[in-house]
């Protein structure tokens, strides 16, 4: 039987990571739940909105109510504050938080208790109590909380620091030394005994908004980056997937950034490996062992938003046109080969209709197509395709606007460009 996993919050980019991780998977169920209308209503089937947020006074209750409607066996807390509160409340509830336990998430959730409990034992840069005590400038101030880079910045002078500081009254800031050099993210795994079975590090070759958006495997200082994390894994004792992250110096030596008591949302770079994070640590939460096998191709992750559509529409049956539609200079467009088996899946007829001028017969068995279609039409007399359609909802997809156009005048159904095709799926 499936294990049922609420994700929470699920519309961020951890959340979005773990859908696209574990969606495949025969052994968990996902259930999406935010406190707010995100993208994850998109992402998630079985989505469940208005959840409070988890600092509000009715956040266990109405928690407790989703675990019990939804028949919940493990929570995926995917912000580090979540993880907190989550951890003690899946305790009481008698099931499962997948990730660190509580102890590990709270010295990991704030910098400087991460870096006091690691002071000594790994670089860490330079901290000042104060603006006085800033023996030269630049300087990055940043907050003991928060990620994404959120609210930091470098000072190039006293009046910048003063400046940055009195931007967050009342939040607890650290002012640094300034690292100016190439930084790294090294992705990691620990199972349930304390065993560290994965690092890998990653350049952040480009980052926006404090994320990184172009990754890619870095073997420099590999031996170095493999000691931190033996240190971390034996120091905090993290469950599951972490990372910790370093910067150049400027003495061109690595120093400790943070470390954080999940997975990164690039480190979709190792799934691309064959290390799934999410999964692994969803598997490592219900004491199931596991084990680690990555490929050793080379690999660049690139990330940009992604479009997901909404359409109200009803339709049992598609027309689909061949030629520079289905087919593109001769190959299959497989964007809209997988809307095909969509629509097939949902229980819908798939009709192709076109005008092919060569051997029709040939060129489905040559492009693999000649068992997708329940019904072929080869219209061979200059009719118009509305004459060969049944518009009881139907939709009709074709490259050509005069097609489009015509069907839609005579039927009135909603017609469809290849370049449409990502608004069905």
């Amino acid at each position: 039987m499936k294990k049922r996993l609420l994700v929470f919050p699920c519309g961020s980019e951890i959340g979005l990571e773990i859908h696209r991780a574990l969606r495949y998977s025969t052994h968990f169920d996902l259930i999406g739940a935010s406190s707010v209308d995100d993208h994850g209503r998109f992402v998630y089937e079985n989505y469940v909105g208005g959840l409070p947020f988890h600092d509000h006074p009715d956040f266990a209750a109405r928690l407790t109510e989703i675990v019990q409607a939804q028949r919940i066996d493990a929570l995926y807390p995917t912000m580090d504050a979540v993880a907190d509160t989550v951890q003690h409340l899946a305790a009481h509830l008698g099931i499962r938080a997948i990730g660190s336990g509580p102890e590990t998430t709270r010295l990991c959730a704030s910098k400087r208790l991460t870096y006091a409990a690691l002071d000594g034992l790994i670089p860490i840069p330079s901290r000042y109590p104060d603006i006085a005590g800033i023996p030269a400038y630049p300087v990055f101030i940043k907050p003991d909380r928060g990620y994404g880079s959120r609210h930091a910045a470098r000072a190039d002078d006293a009046d910048d620091a003063v400046a940055l500081l009195a931007r967050r009254p009342g939040q607890d800031m650290l002012i640094l030394e300034y690292l100016p050099g190439r930084e790294w993210t090294v992705d990691c795994f620990s199972d349930r005994h304390g065993a560290l079975l994965f690092h890998a590090a990653r350049g952040r070759d480009r980052i926006s908004n404090g994320i990184s958006v172009r990754t890619s495997p870095d073997a420099a200082f590999a031996d170095l980056f493999a000691n931190w994390a033996t240190i971390i894994n034996r120091t905090l004792r993290p469950r599951g997937a972490w990372f910790f992250q370093a910067k150049l110096g400027q003495d061109g030596c690595p120093k400790l950034l943070e470390v954080a008591a999940r997975f990164a949302g690039s480190s979709a770079l190792q799934r691309g490996l064959g290390v799934n994070l999410p999964l692994l640590s969803a598997f490592d939460a219900f004491d199931w062992p596991v084990s680690i096998l990555a490929n050793p191709y080379p690999i660049v992750l690139d990330r940009a938003l992604e479009n997901r559509f909404r359409i109200q529409l009803d339709y049992r049956h598609v027309y689909v046109d061949l030629d520079d539609c289905l087919l593109i200079q001769g190959r299959v467009n497989v964007t809209l080969l997988a809307f095909l088996y969509q629509a097939i899946n949902n229980g819908c007829t798939v009709t192709l209709l076109t005008r092919h001028a060569g051997d029709l017969n040939n060129t489905l068995i040559k492009m693999r197509l000649d068992s997708l279609f329940d019904n072929v039409m080869h219209i061979k007399d200059g009719s118009s395709k509305a004459h060969h359609i049944h518009p009881a909802a139907a939709i009709f997809i074709d490259d050509s606007f005069q097609e489009r156009a015509d069907v839609r005048h005579r039927l009135g159904i909603p017609v469809f460009s290849p370049d449409m095709i990502e608004a069905l799926l």
